[in-house]
């Protein structure tokens, strides 16, 4: 049964949304305060306050957020068809939330949370086990059809789906990638952390490319972009939640596999997290090489040992 709609309705027409501006106004004034008036009181005199890879991953945040949450992606996405909904969902959760992890400095985010409650929170929330299944379960419950269905007609409830997707992705990322190392885990066990997280969005992609009828009847509207019908958007929704999701992550092992862990040197390889003593010791002890001065002067500290007599 098809949607009430107006079939007059023209799909690219320009939106103003204050809040999502009004949010980008904040995190930069936020961004600027923080780096010129907090961070030269929070680090050590003559430290570097940010650098320069972290101004410009979050500069790359703040375009990728107002790119998934503002004309047209949002209006399109919203309204019309669910494949840039999909798209949209894989921004803010795949791609904008490892690039704000790495953008954000240890200081300011230790300022954020704090070194009592709050910093006990963060950290078992980011557990692995824990972070990966508040990620996931988020992922399935926005892809629920009636869950679907009203957030696209109820603002309060699609920013709120919105919000607790970034929140539970930033959780998911730390303990690969997040500004508190103590929290990491080691490569291995973060590359088998990221393929976990790959299989869950295989199931909605499939339930979505193997549809016979429409999922989301908000989406089955008489007014199609680009000609696409309800079907073939439902499959390209399921293509881009596979790719976005699966071969995203992947890609991403890939790397880790061939580019820093792949000879090994300084990296813990033990499945274990370890706390920062542990594994400051560890690096110390693999990445301290002995020069040519330190072993001349161990052999000469070393008495010759003995010639055995020989018979005549």
């Amino acid at each position: 049964m098809l949607a009430t709609f107006d079939i007059t309705a023209d799909p690219w027409a320009y939106h103003f949304h204050p809040e999502v501006w009004a949010i980008i106004v904040f995190l930069v004034g936020a961004w600027f305060y923080a780096t010129r008036v907090i961070g030269p009181r929070a680090v050590a005199p003559g430290a570097v306050v940010v650098t320069r890879r972290q101004t410009v991953y979050f500069v790359c945040t703040i375009i990728m957020l107002w790119a998934a949450s503002d004309w047209p992606i949002h209006d399109v996405g919203e309204t019309y068809l669910y494949s840039v909904h999909m798209f949209q969902h894989m921004i803010l959760a795949y791609f904008l939330p490892p690039l704000a992890l790495i953008a954000t400095p240890e200081w300011l985010l230790r300022i954020i949370v704090g070194q009592a409650r709050g910093y006990r929170v963060v950290r078992f929330m980011s557990k692995p086990a824990v972070a990966g299944v508040l990620f996931n379960l988020t992922v399935m419950v926005t892809h629920i059809p009636g869950v679907v269905n009203t957030s696209t007609v109820n603002g309060p409830l699609h920013y709120t789906l919105h919000f607790l997707l970034v929140m539970s992705s930033l959780l998911m990322w730390m303990p690969v990638i997040g500004p508190f190392r103590e929290l990491h885990i080691s490569y291995p066990a973060k590359m088998g952390y990221l393929f976990l997280q790959s299989i869950v969005p295989t199931v909605p992609a499939g339930w979505l490319t193997f549809a016979e009828g429409p999922v989301y009847k908000h989406y089955n509207i008489p007014v199609r972009v680009w000609g696409l019908s309800v079907a073939n958007d439902q499959q390209i929704a399921g293509a881009i939640m596979k790719v976005g999701g699966s071969f995203y992550l992947w890609g991403i092992i890939i790397y880790m596999y061939f580019g820093p862990y792949k000879d090994g040197s300084g990296l813990d390889q033990s499945y274990l997290r370890r706390n920062k003593a542990q594994r400051a010791e560890h690096v110390d002890a693999v990445d301290t090489p002995l020069t040519y001065e330190q072993v001349t002067e161990a052999f000469g500290r070393t008495p010759a040992a003995a010639e055995p007599e020989r018979s005549s």
